[in-house]
């Protein structure tokens, strides 16, 4: 029975990680009716004795063979709750701060020349957020102007009610509009403008330590699965893996699987160094077989961009990644695409879910499937409609 080791890396997203788990279960038992084959989860006690991520265990049943996997996922959820303010005065000078940070560095005006559903994505809750305070302070002078024709000037006093009140109204229903998310999400990004808080960096040190030890163990293959902010941490973290020698010569297969990925959004603003040198390093080792997968009808990823090529750190031994395309409007049946067509959250989560009608790339192959990786997309030539143009301003890879 083959064996595998997956860590997943979640992006920007504070909720626990259970619902990763219950996605996996309900899409994994979708897909295995669609194309056939058996996938079952069992839970995963904590190891006595040591920190052990939360996760699941699975049995995959396919292409004539058994699998076992451990899935674990590698939780930075608190401080991403950490990071997003407890007020929303706090969220509007975040809006302010994240928005001088990309227009004065230049980042904005280069990411619209790659995909332009990542940068409305990001400019979606400027605009929804201006809009509240907007209609707040024109309710709030309304009734204040209200009131003062009747009791005078302190009648003004009741704007001062009624603008927080609005904004406040607005922010309890933010899981309708997930304004307040996203702002928190590009603010954390733009807060170091391109660097890693202190948390952060220990975090990923941790997780590279779970990694490295899991690449002693008796595993086939160790597959590292990041998820929109979750890919440029896994790059970083790899980087960091095989910099320091981690991988042995004779060992598990290591293997990284990159979807839906926003490396853009921080690679080119001013201080990312750290990032652009970890992309330069990883997309030139063969020692680590990387798949980028992506596509067009996410408006929340930079669909088909070479991360490294248009960030402009893209070396002449360049090897990797093979990037392929989901091709959303080909795997999904036509009525599937149309129910989740304007559903841009939903689509951005679709790379780990069922696909009517899956091509090369499937999610729960990749991770249950008796095939590592590099045996099971090597031979595949990369999409055609790849961007690989160095793009970015900022190509200094000094930390």
């Amino acid at each position: 029975m083959a064996r595998r080791k997956v860590f997943y890396i979640p992006g920007f997203d504070p909720i626990h990680p259970r619902r990763y788990r219950e996605l996996f279960r309900k899409e994994a038992a979708a897909q295995a009716a669609i194309s056939g084959y058996e996938v079952t989860l069992a839970g995963k006690p904590a190891a006595k004795g040591q920190d052990d991520p939360y996760g699941w265990r699975l049995t995959g049943r396919m292409e004539g063979a058994e699998v076992a996997a451990d899935v674990s996922v590698l939780v930075w959820t608190d401080i991403v709750r950490d990071s997003m303010g407890s007020s929303i005065a706090a969220t509007y000078l975040a809006l302010c701060r994240t928005a001088w940070v990309y227009i004065a560095s230049g980042a904005l005006f280069r990411l619209m020349r790659l995909r332009k559903g990542p940068v409305i994505a990001a400019l979606y809750p400027v605009g929804f957020l201006l809009g509240q305070l907007a209609l707040a302070l024109g309710l709030g002078w309304a009734a204040g102007a209200g009131a003062a024709a009747v009791i005078g000037w302190p009648g003004w006093l009741a704007a001062l009610a009624v603008i927080p009140a609005v904004l406040t109204w607005f922010r309890k229903r933010d899981n309708r509009w997930f304004a307040y998310y996203l702002m928190h999400d590009y603010s954390f990004s733009a807060q170091a403008r391109g660097g890693n808080p202190p948390a952060l960096e220990q975090r990923m040190t941790e997780f590279r330590a779970l990694i490295a030890e899991a690449l002693t163990q008796d595993w086939d293959e160790v597959l590292v699965v990041g998820h929109s902010s979750g890919a440029h941490l896994a790059i970083s973290v790899l980087s960091d893996l095989l910099r320091a020698d981690q991988l042995p010569e004779t060992g598990p297969e290591l293997s990284f699987l990159s979807l839906g990925q926003v490396v853009p959004m921080v690679s080119f603003l001013p201080k990312a160094g750290r990032l652009r040198a970890d992309l330069a390093y990883l997309s030139a080792q063969r020692r680590i077989f990387w798949l980028d997968v992506s596509a067009p009808g996410d408006g929340c990823a930079f669909a088909l961009c070479d991360p490294a090529g248009v960030s402009g750190v893209a070396t002449e031994g360049q090897c990797a990644p093979l990037i392929l395309s989901a091709a959303f409007t080909q795997t999904l049946s036509p009525e599937r695409w149309k129910a989740l067509r304007w559903r841009f959250f939903r689509l951005h989560f679709q790379y780990l879910c069922a696909f009517d009608r899956p091509g090369a790339y499937d999610y729960f192959r990749v991770t249950a499937g008796p095939q590592s990786l590099r045996a099971r997309f090597a031979g595949l030539a990369p999409s055609k409609s790849r961007i690989t143009r160095p793009v970015n301003r900022h190509t200094s890879v000094r930390p």
